[in-house]
């Protein structure tokens, strides 16, 4: 059965079509209007080896923010759907990743409940016209909508640019591992049966 979602989220502020497919081969064809923000989907899309396109229509005249943290909202979305039951996965992931001079560890866990750890300094508030905060904005926005737990710290880092750089990968890396599939579960890998939330 195709793990595979489409998602189309219209509000005075946005208008986004989100497609993404767990078993892809990396692909990304992804335009926000937000130049970092597309660099950082599409290695997203790469280290996790999944297709994402992403089209998105913001009120970039006002600021990114509403932008950054839709698509986020997409994207857990996405991910929730295409996993459906969980039946057969891994359910947990985790990486370090080191990026240059810093060095990034992302674990997450897909529980059906939501929580979110960001434990990382960015030293620039922007990195060129980007607002460094909407990092953060956008992984609440995908695990508040994914139903996950999702914990980041970056150990340190000085390079703003590779401070997001290393959380998206190994937030793609962990993401892989735990949607990969499990020869030796054959049910939800949970006790109560379920992760729903």
């Amino acid at each position: 059965m195709a793990r595979t979602a489409k998602i189309d989220r219209k509000t005075a502020e946005t208008n986004i079509r989100l497609e993404l497919d767990l078993d892809g081969a990396g692909k990304a064809d992804v335009s926000t209007g937000v130049g970092f923000f597309d660099h950082m989907l599409t290695l997203f899309a790469k280290h996790s080896a999944m297709n994402l396109t992403v089209r998105a229509e913001g009120d970039l005249h006002v600021d990114q923010h509403h932008t950054v943290e839709d698509v986020g909202i997409c994207l857990g979305q996405a991910l929730k759907q295409a996993v459906g039951d969980k039946a057969g996965i891994r359910r947990y992931g985790h990486f370090t990743l080191p990026m240059e001079e810093t060095l990034a560890t992302v674990a997450v866990d897909l529980s059906g409940r939501y929580a979110l750890v960001f434990r990382a300094d960015i030293p620039a508030a922007k990195i060129g016209d980007f607002d460094s905060e909407l990092v953060e904005d956008f992984w609440q926005s995908f695990a508040a909508n994914a139903l996950c737990n999702l914990h980041v710290l970056v150990h340190y880092g000085r390079n703003s640019h590779h401070i997001a750089e290393a959380i998206f990968k190994s937030a793609a890396r962990a993401l892989r591992m735990a949607l990969e599939h499990d020869p030796r579960m054959t049910g939800v890998p949970s006790t109560k049966g379920t992760l729903a939330g």
